[in-house]
């Protein structure tokens, strides 16, 4: 592989700071696709790693049903390849820092 390659100028060293900052990387050259794979996820076309946002919700807002749970993925994951690629920013972005509002019924309601 030569010096010079995407990979030894900008992938490897990306990759490296996100551990020196405390993340987990993961090559997933070789994934294992299926809902006990590498990510979790059925086709690489699948961006958004649910496995992993449902843990991230679900530690974020504990106790809250499942349900809600369920929409506020749904609503992340919508496709917005409608969207000019601006406004699908400023909706992710909203997200993150505003929250994802969903309604729905309980048990008790």
């Amino acid at each position: 592989m030569s010096q010079y390659s995407e990979d030894a100028l900008i992938e490897q060293p990306a990759i490296a700071l996100f551990g020196q900052l405390g993340y987990e990387t993961i090559n997933c050259f070789y994934e294992t696709l299926g809902v006990s794979g590498t990510l979790g996820r059925e086709t690489t076309s699948e961006v958004v790693l649910t496995r992993y946002l449902r843990n991230a919700l679900e530690k974020l807002n504990t106790g809250m049903d499942r349900e809600a749970i369920n929409l506020a993925i749904e609503e992340i994951v919508k496709d917005r390849s409608s969207l000019g690629p601006i406004q699908a920013n400023q909706e992710a972005y909203k997200f993150l820092k505003h929250g994802v509002k969903v309604t729905y019924k309980n048990a008790d309601d």
